[in-house]
């Protein structure tokens, strides 16, 4: 067939074929390049949005200070005596001389999979070593709340208090 058609009818062809290419390339090259706009728009909104909410070194260094620390659950076994060294640790830099800390038996079988172990003090002491305690639990990596916290003054002597708190952590 290319037999019977002339040099100048074939090179009409070869202009028609890359007419079509070029107008298919420049059809979906634009969408692409449009495309490519609007991603690159979006990606510079994205940029400006994490610009304004990332805090700088100082303010972030700030929000650390602020956040309690927080271990993994070990398994219970071991989780009770890091909790339980931790807060006696505690104590003693407070300057709290309490009774010996008991575990008792919490919560288990959560749907988490873990179990809960409670950890009972009772101490006697002056009321700003209770506060000097309190501002210091925060900083127990194994504590997940306090469970029950009641003081009871001594009439004769109001500095002095009787102390009893249940603390909690989670275990394997």
């Amino acid at each position: 067939m290319t037999a019977k058609l002339s040099q100048r009818d074939k090179r009409a062809l070869k202009l028609g074929a890359v007419s079509i290419a070029a107008i298919l390339v420049f059809v979906f090259a634009t969408a692409w390049l449009e495309h490519w706009a609007q991603v690159r728009e979006s990606l510079a909104a994205a940029r400006a949005d994490l610009r304004i909410i990332s805090p700088n070194k100082a303010k972030q260094e700030g929000l650390l200070t602020i956040v309690p620390v927080f271990e993994v659950p070990q398994k219970q076994e071991e989780q009770k005596f890091l909790f339980r060294d931790k807060f006696n640790e505690q104590l003693k830099k407070a300057g709290i001389k309490s009774g010996p800390v008991q575990f008792r038996a919490g919560k288990s079988a959560r749907r988490d999979g873990y179990t809960q172990v409670l950890l009972k003090c009772s101490a006697k002491c002056k009321f700003d070593q209770v506060l000097d305690l309190l501002a210091e639990l925060k900083n127990n990596p194994y504590l997940v709340g306090i469970e029950q916290f009641s003081i009871k003054c001594d009439p004769k002597k109001r500095q002095e208090v009787e102390l009893d708190l249940t603390l909690s952590t989670f275990a394997k």
